[in-house]
């Protein structure tokens, strides 16, 4: 069930009416609706995977509580593991067991030895990697004595699966949503009205600019050899704003959604593509999943301080668990590692605190450096979606060897292209919008945002694409 389908829409309009009307001032009541319509919303992609979710949710709901009374330190100790074990041997089965196979025969095959291990038939359940990091969160905070266990299984099921968020995050912490479910909800105007600029605006980027940009970005990347430098440019550019587009405007739509729920659940993008160096790009980049890698993985090795030999460690470790986070292939292991390359100067510089407050451009030599280093940012982010985009390391190495040994810069691509000049102006025009509104979670403010938000809302009609496989691209992972 996709934020763009008309099931969707139908699906959360009976939710939405019957969350605030039928289950009003019910506060035990509407969970259990909730966790229904999760359950509703997950089983719609593959009902076969409603026990796993279920599963998880049991093992770490008590494993939550047994910490949390666990007086013993290494008993504690050993059911924390028992949680990371479980929660990490589900994404390693369901996610990376066919690739650790298929290398290791590979691995057999390349000396001349044959192995009699096999691959095996398994689907990838629909947000394993969002939830199963949500829920060991929780033990975890429980744990180090963050968050108190929660008394109430339905709420903490419901916290797992609350479908606006579920299966392609923002990875949520407990200690934000999970009390949301136990304190009365009133339906705000105010709130409600952001949550729907949100969807509005996460709609525009996904089937507008995202969608679009696909489009190209397929037909680029999967005839590269034939074409030049211009169009396999347009090719990494497209596909920065596809990937852009589509899992931010995922994110804009799922906090848009538990904004007419009553919830607040955390951003998750901040205008990325105006930082002025890797480490600002990280910080603004999918924030759910970099902090909990922060806080969970990089600050428990010792983060950034201890010897350059410990934090040239600690950067490629976090960067290189990143990479396979996002899927089993050899092409993310390697996007991870170059982000690792990019950001590991400026760690050992200093410089990785440097851009903390946000951008703006004025008219002397500091506001030029801001556009110069906004460009080089963006280049270095562009040469890593080619090798996140690529089937692999070979394609990409191959992509990026013709766009420098081609040089030719003529329009190839887009004129053979029917509507290619109005791409760029949607593009452009997006990256106008995006930076005007830079400081803002939306664009419809001021008083012309009734006129702006007719605007969006007729380009989402007239040019947005409409298709039944029109997923979201986070939803592999």
């Amino acid at each position: 069930m996709l934020f763009n389908s008309f099931t969707f829409f139908v699906f959360f309009s009976i939710v939405f009416l019957c969350y605030w009307f039928a289950l009003k001032d019910k506060t035990k009541s509407q969970n259990i609706f909730i966790l229904a319509s999760s359950y509703i919303f997950y089983g719609w992609w593959d009902w076969r995977f409603l026990g796993l979710i279920a599963l998880s949710t049991l093992v770490d709901y008590y494993l939550g509580k047994l910490i949390s009374k666990e007086l013993n330190t290494i008993r504690k100790k050993i059911l924390l593991a028992i949680s990371i074990i479980f929660n990490v041997g589900l994404l390693c089965y369901f996610k990376y067991y066919n690739f650790f196979i298929d290398n290791w025969v590979d691995a057999w095959q390349s000396i001349g030895f044959e192995s009699n291990i096999s691959s095996l038939n398994i689907i990838l359940p629909v947000g394993i990697s969002f939830y199963t990091f949500q829920t060991m969160s929780y033990t975890i905070d429980v744990y180090r004595n963050k968050i108190k266990h929660s008394n109430s299984l339905i709420n903490f099921a419901a916290f797992v699966a609350f479908f606006p968020q579920l299966v392609a995050g923002p990875i949520e912490r407990a200690s934000h949503l999970l009390p949301q479910f136990s304190i009365k909800r009133v339906f705000n105007y105010d709130q409600a009205v952001s949550g729907f600029y949100l969807i509005v605006w996460g709609l525009f980027k996904k089937i507008v600019i995202a969608d679009t940009c696909a489009t190209y970005v397929n037909t680029i990347f999967d005839n590269y050899e034939n074409m030049n430098s211009l169009s396999l440019l347009l090719g990494a550019v497209y596909f920065a704003f596809q990937i852009y587009g589509d899992f931010s405007g995922y994110s804009d739509i799922a906090i848009g959604i538990s904004r007419l729920l009553g919830f607040d659940i955390m951003m998750n993008f901040n205008k990325p593509y105006f930082s002025r160096n890797i480490a600002e790009f990280w910080r603004r980049w999918h924030i759910s999943l970099s902090t909990w890698f922060r806080d969970y993985v990089y600050i428990p090795l010792g983060g950034s301080i201890g010897t350059p030999v410990g934090k040239v460690r600690n950067v490629f470790i976090i960067f290189l668990i990143s990479g396979f986070w996002h899927g089993a292939n050899w092409t993310f292991v390697f996007w991870g590692l170059l982000n690792a390359v990019y950001f590991l100067p400026l760690l050992l510089l200093n410089k990785n605190r440097k851009y903390l407050n946000n951008v703006s451009i004025s008219f002397n030599l500091s506001g030029l450096m801001n556009i110069i280093n906004m460009f080089i940012t963006f280049f270095l982010v562009v040469t890593t979606w080619v090798f996140f985009r690529s089937k692999t390391i070979t394609e990409a190495f191959a992509y990026l060897k013709r766009f420098i040994s081609d040089l030719n810069f003529t329009n190839q691509y887009l004129s053979i292209e029917r509507y290619a000049i109005e791409a760029l102006i949607l593009v452009s025009f997006f990256i106008l919008v995006e930076w005007f509104s830079r400081n803002y979670e939306h664009p419809f403010l001021g008083k012309y945002k009734t006129i702006y938000l007719t605007f969006i809302i007729f380009l989402i009609i007239v040019l947005g694409v409409y298709s039944e496989h029109s997923d979201f691209i986070y939803f592999q992972f």
